[in-house]
């Protein structure tokens, strides 16, 4: 896996530059008596407001691509989603919006392809008729509103 400065670089070269979309990842570490551990976070914001958080708006929620929960902060799916994030960046323009991403277990395709510069406005008007992730409908008001 590719350091996330360099996938960062590539994620934000694919985004529309009209909005104020970023994607952080950051590791904190936690110190204890009884040892010590790195915590990983993702989060996603729009307009300097968190929109997407990884772990806070799935920790209590069952991991769907496990048998077994995680055992935060000891288990993670940092590395999933950064193989998530890869693997869209990898996607051919012309394949972006019909394909189906298996591995997207957070809602994360329809926010990158809402921020995608590469998706019109005619596609952005179709993907706002197909997605209920919250997140992704914000970019997508975000980015409808700069095409007008």
């Amino acid at each position: 896996m590719k350091r996330w400065s360099k996938l960062q670089k590539q994620l934000y070269n694919l985004r529309a530059p009209e909005i104020d979309f970023q994607i952080h990842c950051s590791v904190y570490s936690m110190r204890s008596r009884r040892g010590n551990t790195d915590i990983p976070r993702y989060w996603i914001t729009l307009n300097k407001e968190i929109i997407w958080d990884y772990p806070k708006d799935f920790i209590n929620s069952p991991s769907p691509n496990r048998e077994n929960p995680l055992h935060y902060p000891y288990g993670t799916d940092i590395s999933d989603i950064s193989s998530l994030f890869r693997e869209y960046i990898d996607t051919p323009k012309d394949e972006l919006f019909g394909k189906h991403f298996e591995n997207d277990y957070w809602g994360l395709i329809n926010i990158l392809r809402a921020a995608d510069r590469r998706l019109g406005s005619r596609r952005l008007h179709e993907l706002k008729k197909k997605i209920k992730n919250k997140a992704a409908v914000r970019v997508l008001h975000c980015r409808l509103e700069q095409v007008k």
